[in-house]
């Protein structure tokens, strides 16, 4: 655990040192983020502030797990492709954003590059790794699925991609929401002796909290798709090598409650034929809505976060 620690230390330092300039570059360049008219009014002020400062996360991590950590064990290569391949993807989705139409990669574009990088991690874990198997929580036999698990895998590294995409909507929500949920994972990992992965949760730790520096409200740097896409694929594979992806849910409750919100709005949307059921989706504009300040919601979905987190540890330890 120290050499863990030791190691999220170097990716913050790498990050908080990388990101001055960063935000020197993207304001020289003119990459500022789009806000959506249709928005909480408070959010039009935002427009213009430097975006895609995912690349400081998965940018570190890269360096430093690349450095440090992948010698200890080659297996650490998959997670570390998955944070790259999806930070690609949301870059050129965040650069064709700054167009005049600001709409970026299509849906269908978007969903047919994530669902091929889930694939291709899915089947590393499934065939590199040889990993086909879930813990279920009270239970000590695992639970192998043979083949099925290729495609469970791909689902849930798509799925929760998106979930943090939908989250990252207020300074600091996604970033610190994802910090906790990388710090919990880490704990599984080393307690289950997997100490190459839990080197790798707590540098995404380190890199995020150097982001979080600089996306702190007000924020100066927005994660954008670079950040978010990369952030909820790693975090998925993260929860599929250590066998917890059911935890996953629970621990990253908060995305769940993100991504579950947009469903509800669409689906009652369409079946009343425009009644909404909540004032704004993702959730945490409904809440806007309802007068919270932006810091309040931050905060407390911080600690729901925090809260289920503990929850998720105690049922990996049953």
């Amino acid at each position: 655990m120290s050499y863990s620690l030791a190691i999220a230390t170097v990716a913050f330092l790498i990050a908080i040192l990388a990101g001055y300039p960063l935000i020197r570059f993207l304001k020289h360049m003119g990459i500022g983020k789009q806000i959506r008219e249709e928005g909480p009014d408070t959010h039009h002020s935002k427009t213009g502030t430097p975006t895609m400062g995912g690349i400081l996360v998965w940018g570190s991590v890269f360096i430093t797990t690349a450095v440090f950590n992948v010698l200890n064990s080659q297996s650490i290569v998959v997670p570390a492709i998955a944070t790259a391949a999806t930070g690609i993807l949301g870059t050129i989705d965040d650069i064709l954003g700054l167009r005049g139409d600001a709409q970026g990669l299509t849906v269908r574009i978007k969903f047919a590059g994530l669902t091929i990088i889930a694939l291709a991690v899915a089947f590393a874990i499934y065939g590199a790794l040889r990993i086909d198997y879930l813990f279920i929580p009270t239970v000590t036999e695992r639970w192998h699925l043979g083949i099925l698990y290729v495609p469970l895998a791909a689902l849930a590294i798509v799925a929760t991609a998106n979930a943090v995409n939908l989250t990252d909507g207020l300074d600091s929500l996604a970033g610190m929401c994802a910090a906790v949920a990388f710090a919990c994972y880490g704990i599984i990992a080393h307690l289950q002796g997997q100490g190459p992965l839990a080197t790798f949760c707590f540098t995404v730790v380190g890199a995020l909290l150097a982001f979080l520096w600089f996306n702190a409200y007000p924020a100066v740097l927005f994660m954008g798709d670079t950040g978010a896409l990369s952030l909820g694929a790693a975090l998925a594979a993260v929860a599929l090598m250590t066998g917890h992806l059911i935890l996953l849910p629970v621990i990253g409750f908060v995305f769940v409650a993100e991504a579950l919100s947009v469903i509800l709005q669409v689906g009652f949307f369409k079946v009343t034929g425009g009644r909404r059921l909540f004032r704004m989706s993702p959730l945490h504009h409904h809440f806007e809505m309802l007068g919270w300040s932006e810091t309040h919601v931050s905060q407390r979905f911080w600690l729901v976060s925090m809260l289920t987190g503990m929850v998720g540890i105690a049922l990996a330890l049953i």
